[in-house]
Formats: structure tokens, sequence, C-alpha cells
């Protein structure tokens, strides 16, 4: 399952995508040396990891969506699906802020989420729940599942597409993309996510 805004249907060798606004447009809430480590650095090893690891593979004509599929749950792929779940990933974070965020969604996705947590304060409190309490590294998502907005965690690299979940909302809290601007204070980060960063029209888009 594949979400069309960033639907990717490059084939190897793959490149890093471009952030979806300048390094510093986030800032104060993340700075442009945050990005300068997590988008220029960590996105690129992953980007630079699965070109290594698909070249020359029956894998190296499919494109990034078929790579995480093919791989999903099978131990002797690990190393391909993590970077390729986590070139994914990152691509859809990025989209998933914009500067002058936050704030709350409207129309039909208020109104699935009201009807699926009760209020939007409840989805909110239930999301930053679900951030907070990732043990280690990992992602936090707003997913919907057979018509039904839900509230789900991954660990490392695991993302809802082979699930048969389709994402709408992701916050990363992999140390990296939040340590240098908040240091230890995941909650502080996350609450800034949703405050002030949040897409609402990316979310709603993702709806179909």
């Amino acid at each position: 399952m594949s979400n069309n805004p960033i639907q990717s249907n490059d084939k190897y060798p793959f490149n890093l995508p471009q952030l979806p606004y300048e390094s510093n447009a986030l800032e104060p809430h993340i700075s442009a040396n945050t990005f300068s480590f997590h988008h220029g650095k960590h996105h690129q090893a992953y980007v630079t990891n699965l070109n290594n690891l698909v070249k020359g593979t029956d894998l190296e004509s499919a494109t990034l969506e078929e790579i995480i599929m093919k791989t999903a749950n099978k131990p002797e792929s690990i190393a391909i699906f993590n970077n390729a779940a986590q070139v994914w990933n990152h691509t859809f974070f990025w989209h998933c802020m914009k500067p002058n965020g936050g704030g709350m969604p409207s129309g039909k996705l208020l109104d699935m989420i009201n009807s699926a947590f009760g209020s939007f304060d409840a989805f909110k409190e239930q999301f930053k729940q679900a951030a907070i309490t990732q043990f280690g590294s990992g992602w936090a998502w707003l997913v919907l599942e057979n018509g039904v907005l839900k509230i789900a965690k991954t660990g490392n690299a695991d993302l809802p597409m082979p699930k048969s979940q389709r994402a709408l909302l992701t916050v990363d809290v992999w140390e990296h993309s939040y340590y240098l601007d908040f240091q230890n204070r995941r909650p502080d980060y996350v609450s800034v996510f949703l405050d002030h960063l949040v897409n609402w029209d990316f979310v709603s888009n993702n709806l179909g």
C-alpha cells in the first residue's frame, strides 16, 4: 500500500529526496542543524545503503514500495528492508510537517478523528503517548485500517505498509530526530510536533 503524495516510481539507483521546505523553515521548533544531520546524513545513508544492497539483485528493477513489500518479515532480507523502509519513512515524515503547521485539521479528517477517538484532544493525547512510550527507536503513526483511524507505533524501521494499513501521519522518535534540539525531552518534541509542525493538508490528502 502506498501513499500517492510520496509514492516513488523510481527504481535503482535511488536518490535522496529533497526536503519539501528549506532546512531552516521549521525553526525555532526544529533547527537547520538537526536537518543537516537527519536529512543530509541519516536519510542519505539509508539511500546509499539501499543502492548498494540491491545492486545486482532481482530487486534492482523494483520500486521502493515493491522492495519493502517483498522483503518485509523475511529475516534473510532484513538489511534491505530496514534501509528501504527508512528511506520511505523519512520521506513521508518530511511531508508530515510544514512551516506554521499544527493546529487542528478540518472537514472529513476532523470528523473521522472525532469519531475514532472521541475528540481531537483525545487523539493528541493518545498519539503523544504512543510516541513517548515507543521503547528505543521507532515511529508513532496515525493510520487508516479498514476505513477506521487507529494509532500505531513501530520499532526501528517497521512501518504500516506491510500490515495493510495506510499511513496518514507519522512522527520520528529515533533520537537523531530530536536530540540536538530537545536532548532527552522526547515528550516536549512530540508536543511541539503536534502543536506547531503537523501538515494537516498532507494528512487529509493521504485519506485518498
